[in-house]
């Protein structure tokens, strides 16, 4: 009987008005839930949830994933020089973060508080998702399993370059050479070689986009005097931020014994260097951009 009354002027009708109910859904769902809110996927009830979250809705939760992957490769221009970011968010926690405690080194949360599984079927071997501003740990997998870093090494690099800035020790227009040393270099570069000098500034460029080996080797030379004497401090910087499960062997990643770190650590490193030096987002946030007048460097 239902059929005769579905004419086209009652299929357009019954469509209308089925918009419109979702749309009064959609936004009846948007107007109860703060601008402030975390909306966090629970894997137990496979609902959204919502943790009140009274932080700047400027800082923005970081994930860190690490994997068995661990080769450099010869890159473009396009920023490759952060660690693989995953969009996917988290297993569900009560815990409001303006009750957190802010360190300003260890994360807080620790992992009896979050369960430590992959419950988002992550193809990493660990990974890690934190809020910036207060460290709260959000989600958790394997963090604390020793892994080979690879160019996520540069974040305590360039932690230590923020460091030598900020401290007067050098400048952004310094002129740093090319040792041999920092010209050997593979895996990713820019290709100096030891007939030139670019500045600070465009060595962090270099470092940010282009994740260049030769030039993080060049930084490190400059800073400390060799590349042996900046390793060590990068050891002391982790040792410092707590960062227990890291040992440096260089300053660039490129695979070495004993040159490991985990996801909990990586996570601790930048999050030190984005809460202390933001402005180093004035280089990691540049997609493409050109060094020595855009001049191609044969190789």
């Amino acid at each position: 009987m239902i059929y005769k009354y579905m004419n086209k002027t009652n299929v357009k009708r019954f469509f209308s008005i089925l918009l419109m109910f979702c749309i009064f859904i959609s936004y009846s769902s948007f107007a109860f839930a703060s601008d402030d809110s975390l909306y966090v996927w629970s894997s137990n009830s496979n609902t959204l949830n919502i943790v009140n979250n009274t932080t700047n809705s400027a800082n923005t939760a970081n994930i860190t994933n690490s994997s068995t992957n661990t080769s450099n490769s010869n890159t473009t221009s396009t920023n490759t020089g952060n660690a693989s970011n995953n969009t996917n968010t988290t297993t569900n926690t009560s815990t409001d973060v303006s009750n957190v405690e802010d360190d300003s080194s260890l994360l807080t949360n620790a992992t009896s508080e979050v369960t430590d599984n992959n419950s988002l079927n992550l193809e990493s071997a660990s990974a890690i998702l934190i809020e910036q501003s207060s460290g709260q740990i959000l989600y958790a997998h394997n963090i604390h399993e020793q892994l080979r870093p690879a160019s996520v090494t540069k974040v305590m690099s360039i932690l230590l370059i923020m460091e030598a800035l900020d401290a007067g020790k050098i400048s952004l227009t310094d002129s740093v050479p090319c040792s041999e040393n920092a010209a050997s270099m593979g895996g990713s570069q820019i290709w100096l070689d030891t007939t030139e000098a670019l500045t600070v500034d465009e060595m962090l460029k270099a470092i940010c986009v282009n994740s260049a080996n030769d030039c993080v080797v060049a930084m490190a030379e400059y800073i400390a005097g060799s590349e042996e004497a900046f390793v060590q401090m990068m050891n002391d910087k982790a040792y410092e931020l707590g960062m227990s499960d890291t040992t440096f062997k260089n300053c660039h990643g490129l695979d070495e014994d004993g040159h490991v770190t985990s996801s909990y650590d990586i996570a601790i490193m930048s999050r030190e260097l984005l809460t202390k030096y933001p402005q180093i987002k004035n280089y990691t946030t540049i997609w493409m951009d050109t060094l020595r007048d855009g001049e191609t460097r044969a190789f």
